[in-house]
């Protein structure tokens, strides 16, 4: 493995899910004082992994007949809707 390459897809997972609606559910989970915080932290992680796992799975297959490029700017793009979009409604 490559620890710098670890590190960068680290980060930017890491800054992608800061504030983000997963944060703010688990953080409303937690909240519930009958609710045990380590049944909260297991089961936001589990989601997230598997979810992780299915982001892998699902560019593995892309990446089989679309290039890498095409997928970067379909990717780019997206974000750019999905910001102009947020915006807009705000």
């Amino acid at each position: 493995m490559d620890p710098k390459l670890f590190l960068t897809i680290f980060a930017a997972v890491f800054v992608a899910e800061l504030g983000d609606k997963t944060q703010l559910a688990t953080m409303l989970f937690a909240a519930d004082r009958e609710v045990s915080k380590w049944t909260v932290f297991f089961a936001a992680s589990a989601a997230l992994i598997v979810a992780s796992a299915i982001g892998v799975l699902a560019g593995s297959l892309l990446s089989a007949w679309i290039s890498e490029k095409v997928l970067a700017y379909v990717a780019g793009t997206g974000f750019i809707l999905i910001g102009a979009w947020t915006l807009y409604q705000a």
